[in-house]
């Protein structure tokens, strides 16, 4: 039986969140951000800063595009999107040190983090389901 500590210790090591990787960006922590869905998401929009490798071509790619001493942390699109663990699974097999970022592209655009597509940047949403979100009074 595996005790809650040890879990959630593990958890924690493997996953990161939206938040955490916006701040991490803002930082200048040393990472490399992997958008791991298909070309037509990634040309829909993608997160500012990420780079765009499709989990079928990580055995092949990263070894030769992102230095395995460099952390990872690869997103697909949601919570209901599986793209995620397969490509930290294939940067995991690599040897890589690797974190899911859980809840994916649509929980970055829903916490108003940046977001990009080929033409440039894309308007920053707000969402007051997943955050908190304070108005600005005038008057």
């Amino acid at each position: 039986m595996i005790d809650a500590l040890s879990y959630f210790s593990a958890k924690l090591a493997l996953e990161t969140d939206s938040s955490d990787v916006y701040a991490a960006q803002k930082a200048g922590d040393e990472f490399v951000l992997v958008d791991v869905r298909g070309e037509e998401a990634w040309a829909q929009g993608r997160l500012t800063g990420a780079v765009h490798m499709p989990y079928r071509e990580i055995a092949d790619r990263a070894p030769r595009e992102i230095d395995p001493s460099t952390p990872v942390v690869v997103y697909c699109w949601s919570p209901g999107c599986n793209a995620g663990a397969k490509g930290a699974l294939e940067f995991a097999r690599l040897g890589y040190t690797v974190r899911e970022m859980i809840g994916g592209y649509e929980y970055w655009v829903r916490e108003g983090q940046p977001i990009e597509n080929d033409e440039g940047p894309l308007p920053r949403v707000f969402d007051p389901q997943v955050m908190v979100v304070r108005e600005k009074v005038t008057g």
